[in-house]
């Protein structure tokens, strides 16, 4: 999957009804989760009947240098919402090496998928 075909395949899904709001304050670990809370309004309708092949293609885009932040933020919230052993093992594995400035989003990604696969 292309960066393009990313924003492509979830432009054609529909958006997932939901409200959200956050403030900046300033504190670099504050504000990046609030962006990964902004994040979630990038969720499909369907984001929870994504085929694994998906989610590896998806995944891939994780590991490649020049995929913008903003795309492998929208991967990280479409990964930490699936009850899959793919995703968290993407998700691990990326947590591994993250990005610099992707470090605590990364980190709040791998959190909220080990709570819906189970493992707190």
């Amino acid at each position: 999957m292309t960066e393009e075909g990313f924003w492509k395949f979830l432009e054609g899904r529909g958006k997932a009804d939901m409200v959200l709001y956050s403030t900046e304050t300033g504190d670099p670990d504050i504000d990046a989760a609030g962006e990964f809370i902004r994040g979630h309004a990038l969720l499909p309708k369907d984001y929870n009947n994504l085929t694994e092949r998906e989610l590896e293609e998806m995944g891939e885009l994780l590991f490649r240098e020049k995929v913008k932040q903003k795309t492998k933020e929208a991967v990280l919230i479409l990964l930490a919402h699936q009850v899959s052993d793919t995703a968290l093992t993407i998700l691990t594995k990326f947590n591994m090496r993250p990005d610099k400035p992707l470090v605590y989003f990364a980190r709040l990604a791998l959190e909220e998928s080990l709570m819906w696969n189970g493992n707190p």
